[in-house]
């Protein structure tokens, strides 16, 4: 797929953007240094325990999850530093609704989890305690 030819790709900075190596942008080398610090933590931590063996609701659980987030970071125009905590500081609205919105959404998952983990227990941060 030639993404140059979409419109926002024809935005000069987006343009640009598309045009650098990745290791020249930002963010791409910022998230890849989390995921490869994350893959080391787990790995020293002896965590590291990769399986394909993903049941089908949680799977469907991650995609809906991650289209939701992305699509509601685009709506936001940011993510919770800069839609939200950075609203809040300067006075802004935008930062409550922000907050509000994020709050109904937590409450609206929560009351899903169970349609996507019924039967089995999801990991938690404190599972292993």
């Amino acid at each position: 797929v030639d993404v140059g030819s979409w419109v926002f790709w024809q935005a000069p900075a987006n343009a640009k953007a598309l045009a650098a190596p990745v290791w020249q942008d930002v963010t791409t080398v910022m998230d890849i240094g989390i995921i490869l610090g994350a893959l080391l933590a787990a790995g020293l931590a002896g965590r590291f325990a990769p399986s394909l063996k993903i049941p089908l609701p949680s799977l469907i659980a991650a995609v809906l999850g991650g289209l939701l987030l992305g699509y509601g970071s685009r709506l936001a125009y940011g993510c919770n530093i800069g839609a939200y905590f950075s609203g809040i500081a300067s006075g802004s609205v935008h930062g409550w609704l922000w907050l509000i919105a994020a709050y109904c959404g937590n409450v609206v998952g929560v009351r899903l989890r169970p349609l996507f983990f019924a039967g089995e227990r999801p990991a938690t941060a404190l599972s292993g305690c």
